[in-house]
């Protein structure tokens, strides 16, 4: 949406009017919210006061977006309605007054496509809508170029003459970017005996069947035992999710599913059946070790693809396994893939890792925003350049920028050029990172160093896709995709006021997170033994091995520097290392640069405590200034009057300001 004169936003156009339903008890709120939204020309389909009467309304006629209020009249809360409309592919923003962290926390575990908190104003409400609208459009558009992506890898298998469990191992590797999994099981249910291979995924690129032989011998049961335990299970004849409560049940109603949870760790699963010319049903069922992996968007691709995974049966069974047990074996990948192909430079098999790959390899084919989280030190800056290498810009520049090694005054000049003149000292046009990225990739590491001004013209290169250089009379269009890394908590940021609300959602559109070492420490050999090769190398030497009490040492320490930290002590342990073996390694210089932070004691603050401290940072900014230009009321876009009201309510004295 562009500026107006009246509220700040130009109304919507009306042949693309957008339907909003309000569920909202509260009258005088619900109907403040329904006449913002009217003014900006959406259409309130109706307000709604309990998740039942929602549901009754969403019946009649079904909304592109609901406002939802978490606490609701009735037995039921907004967070239940949530999921309810997830199912549907609604999708929705939440406004409440609750700050309890419980409620917050629950909330986001529903993926909500924005949230508002009760005081809000028109600007808060319309800012918040036009970014939902975003994320939502992405979120379609993502999920078409899954399903043409899965579609595209499923029949070039059927295309390449593979044998079964080739076939199946090369089936694993293309569905594991788009429905992740730890154990995939596949096969015909049958009424007489276990009939099943099972897929394992042991680290980035590697995986193994998982035969009733080598079933048994893991399980420690007898084939006849799997058999057995097989008959009394319950076959699922629908599409279904388990996780959770749902799981606990099901895994007494299908003890076979109990045996493979149990033996391989799993915490939920997915269960696809296929019906096969009317009298055989063929089962892919996906086994995460994580909770609440899968979601109603998982089930979604898979059923729009079930007339393709039924030409992949078809063309790797032969008609006579259509009716008997398929040959057991366990092999390798015929064709393996070059597992740094793509990554070069991040090293890991953790499954914490292998989640970070799979992120990689659905977001980079798109131009959606990526925004990189994790402490200092955990690799942020490869993971960005994974991206770029795997995307279809990768031909084009990569341009790296550090928001908090910018100097403020030379900012703007920076990332978008001058013109010759511009300034004193502009004696040649300079062009700005942006434009020399055109069509490639930019990379703003420390997001959350950048400042507000900045913040302001940076959302405008991403709503519009165009910049103007310092001095410029015109804007350029600019084609270039954004990935963004902090390691500061920007939803705290946001409430602090010190980054924008609407440039968070617009970065937040596909989040990554990087795990701290200490989480990864699987992966910590793999790592040292790396930076050994390397420095080793560099100062021509061949590389000492580690002893059993150094690798002790290193797998004992918490890493607080993460991956760069390890490097460095592994820099300077092969410096003062002599001869073939690392013996022991100094840790004690890490632990005086890191000690352990003071655990600090938690509280949860109001709304009006937060409120307080949001306008105390803001008046400390203006340096007490309230009215006029640059004054507080004007940065907060609420009268002077009310303003005042406000610092009295909140008992703001002059002498902490």
């Amino acid at each position: 949406m562009k500026k107006s004169p009246d509220n700040g936003y130009e109304a919507v156009s009306s042949d693309l009017k957008k339907r909003i339903l309000i569920v909202e008890d509260q009258f005088i709120e619900a109907h403040d919210l329904q006449l913002i939204l009217e003014k900006a020309n959406y259409e309130v389909t109706g307000i709604a006061r309990s998740v039942e009467q929602a549901l009754e309304q969403i019946e009649i006629e079904k909304p592109d977006l609901v406002f939802l209020d978490i606490m609701l009249k009735g037995s039921r809360n907004g967070i239940e309605l949530a999921y309810i409309l997830k199912e549907k592919y609604i999708g929705f923003i939440f406004i409440s007054a609750n700050s309890s962290k419980s409620i917050l926390d629950q909330a986001k575990t529903t993926q909500p496509y924005g949230f508002i908190v009760k005081p809000f104003r028109d600007q808060d409400v319309l800012t918040t809508l036009e970014i939902a609208f975003y994320r939502q459009q992405y979120s379609l558009e993502s999920q078409l170029i899954q399903q043409f992506q899965l579609q595209a890898a499923i029949t070039e298998i059927i295309n390449a003459n593979l044998k079964k469990e080739e076939a199946l191992l090369a089936f694993a590797k293309a569905a594991q970017t788009f429905i992740p999994f730890d154990y995939l099981e596949t096969g015909f249910v049958t009424a007489t005996h276990y009939d099943n291979l099972g897929i394992v995924r042991k680290n980035l690129d590697q995986y193994q069947i998982i035969n009733l032989q080598k079933l048994s011998q893991i399980a420690v049961l007898s084939e006849k035992e799997i058999n057995e335990t097989y008959r009394k299970s319950k076959v699922d004849k629908e599409s279904i999710i388990y996780s959770e409560e749902t799981l606990i049940n099901n895994l007494q109603e299908a003890p076979i599913k109990a045996l493979i949870a149990h033996n391989f760790g799993i915490k939920s699963y997915l269960v696809f059946p296929l019906s096969i010319a009317s009298i055989q049903s063929y089962h892919f069922t996906f086994y995460s070790r994580n909770l609440n992996v899968y979601s109603q968007e998982h089930l979604k691709i898979l059923n729009s693809l079930e007339s393709l995974f039924l030409q992949f049966i078809a063309k790797i069974y032969s008609k006579e396994d259509l009716n008997v047990s398929s040959k057991k074996a366990e092999i390798k990948n015929a064709k393996p893939v070059n597992t740094q192909e793509g990554f070069e430079g991040i090293i890991g098999n953790s499954s914490q890792m292998n989640t970070v790959f799979n992120y990689i390899r659905k977001v980079s084919p798109s131009d959606t925003s990526v925004l990189v989280l994790g402490e200092s030190g955990t690799g942020k800056e490869k993971i960005a350049q994974s991206i770029h290498a795997l995307s279809p810009r990768k031909d084009k520049p990569l341009v790296i920028i550090n928001c908090g090694a910018i100097p403020e005054n030379l900012a703007e000049s920076l990332l978008f050029g001058h013109e010759k003149g511009a300034f004193t000292g502009a004696l040649d046009r300079r062009i700005g990172k942006f434009e020399l990225a055109d069509g490639g990739t930019i990379f703003l590491d420390e997001i959350g160093e950048m400042s507000l001004e900045l913040q302001v013209k940076l959302l405008r290169v991403l709503q519009e896709r165009e910049i103007e250089r310092v001095g410029g009379t015109s804007p350029m269009k600019i084609d270039v995709r954004i990935i963004a890394a902090t390691n500061k908590n920007l939803e705290e940021e946001v409430a602090a006021g010190r980054f924008r609300m609407d440039l968070y959602y617009r970065l937040h559109v596909f989040p990554i997170m990087v795990p701290p070492l200490k989480k990864r420490k699987e992966d910590i050999p793999d790592l040292a033994n790396h930076f050994i090769a390397v420095y080793s190398e560099k100062i021509g030497r061949k590389a000492p091995i580690l002893s059993d009490f150094a690798l002790q040492q290193i797998m004992n320490y918490n890493w607080p520097g993460n991956i760069r930290e390890l490097e460095h002590v592994m820099q300077r342990t092969i410096l003062l290392t002599e001869g073939n073996t690392i013996k022991e390694i100094e840790l004690s210089m890490s632990s005086k640069m890191h000690p352990e932070p003071a655990q600090e004691s938690f509280s949860i603050k109001t709304i009006l405590e937060n409120e307080r401290d949001y306008i105390l940072y803001i008046l400390k900014k203006c340096n007490g200034k309230i009215s006029g230009a640059g004054g507080a009321a004007e940065i907060l876009d609420i009268h002077p009057s009310t303003l005042n009201s406000k610092i009295k309510k909140l008992e703001i004295k002059k002498g902490i300001i």
